[in-house]
């Protein structure tokens, strides 16, 4: 087991524990929750370099840190509906997309194809994380200038996510074979 795959690990197990934080009513539990996130975020653009710069590329990796940052993020996105801090229809756009190109990427790998995360993909996950961590820290410190930040970033990555999933699927058609 390299280190980037004990990376990918540890984000995994750092959702339950992101989630007990954000749900429970323990006190500063939501800022807690945040810090977590911020972590689990962290480790996923981490993990990525260590594999690269080490050479330590596994199947293990490549199947876990897709599935790892999906689950952060949609635990993150349903626990805000879940809160009132998010519309359901925002979480709905962006676990759909993600499904649709979960479904497109096992497709293409049955064929010996790999579809590599484009430019897009990369911007949407960057603004999901940034929207989410924004929600979590109550806009701060946008609140004090009464500034939507949070809302905007939000808008922002449901934008690129529907634009990365259409890009993804016009760029790899050839796979559905229709």
């Amino acid at each position: 087991m390299n280190l980037a795959n004990k990376l990918t690990i540890l984000r995994i197990f750092l959702v339950p524990i992101f989630m007990i934080f954000l749900l429970s009513k323990i006190p500063y539990g939501v800022p807690i929750a945040a810090g977590i996130f911020i972590v689990a975020a962290i480790t996923d653009t981490l993990d990525g370099y260590v594999a690269r710069k080490r050479n330590e590329i596994t199947n293990f990796g490549k199947f876990m840190d897709p599935l790892a940052d999906k689950l952060l993020v949609s635990a993150a996105l349903i626990s805000l509906v879940q809160m009132g801090r998010l519309s359901a229809w925002m979480v709905v756009v962006i676990i759909a997309r993600e499904f649709t190109i979960s479904i497109l990427r096992a497709v293409a790998a049955a064929e010996g194809i790999v579809i590599a995360a484009s430019w897009w993909g990369k911007a949407k996950t960057i603004t999901q994380i940034i929207a989410i961590i924004a929600i979590l820290l109550d806009n701060f410190p946008f609140k004090y200038i009464n500034f939507p930040f949070d809302m905007i970033m939000m808008w922002v990555s449901v934008i690129f996510t529907i634009i990365s999933g259409i890009d993804y699927i016009i760029i790899n058609k050839h796979v559905l074979k229709y």
